[in-house]
């Protein structure tokens, strides 16, 4: 499957990874094409880069930035982006990273799909963090990768995706599920100063 993953950052190049290793070709946009360049080049196999702005070849395309860019993009990207697998991955944290900016009875998943009109919107990803992405694991176990979708086939596309990158896709519900999954990518961001565990942590669901 072809994938777009707009940004070059940490979580952009971890995702990309997992995505290479699935054997899925992948296009990475970034401000800059050095950036995605670089990107690239730590993907490795299976991945080219462009500029923000280019077209979107994808069928699934990867929000991998802040909140504000992803809102910015989904902005200049709206027309291209009906009838796509768009995956948010952020967690709409204040400048304190002590609370969330999105409304009460909402999130940022919520706030993307309700611009991106035609777009189906998937949460997943914010509650990992890039090193362990990386890895594909923490302490021998596979990360999970909580989803939330409103639509079926498209949660199950990228769960899918992440199957494929070694990882274990776990069903949240809706995309009103979105809320609560932002909620607990705060507190992970939260507990790492105080459990010394620098990001190279996961949440999992053990049974």
């Amino acid at each position: 499957m072809n994938v777009t993953i707009i940004g070059t950052g940490n979580m952009a190049r971890a995702i990309g990874t997992r995505l290479a290793a699935g054997g899925h070709q992948v296009s990475v946009l970034g401000k800059q094409v050095e950036a995605a360049e670089e990107a690239v080049n730590e993907i490795g196999a299976n991945a080219e880069a462009g500029r923000s702005g280019d077209p979107i070849t994808g069928d699934v395309v990867v929000l991998a930035v802040y909140y504000p860019d992803a809102t910015a993009t989904v902005e200049q990207y709206r027309d291209q982006l009906v009838g796509k697998v768009v995956v948010d991955i952020s967690n709409p944290v204040n400048e304190t990273i002590d609370d969330l900016v999105t409304p009460p009875d909402s999130s940022a998943a919520q706030e993307l799909a309700a611009k991106a009109s035609g777009a189906r919107v998937v949460k997943a990803f914010n509650t990992t963090f890039a090193n362990t992405l990386n890895e594909g694991q923490v302490g021998g176990q596979p990360l999970d990768v909580f989803l939330a979708a409103d639509d079926a086939d498209a949660k199950a596309t990228v769960a899918g995706l992440v199957e494929d990158g070694g990882l274990r896709p776990v069903d949240a519900g809706p995309l009103r599920r979105a809320r609560e999954l932002e909620a607990a990518g705060l507190l992970h961001m939260s507990v790492q100063g105080t459990l010394g565990t620098g990001f190279a942590s996961a949440l999992k669901v053990i049974a």
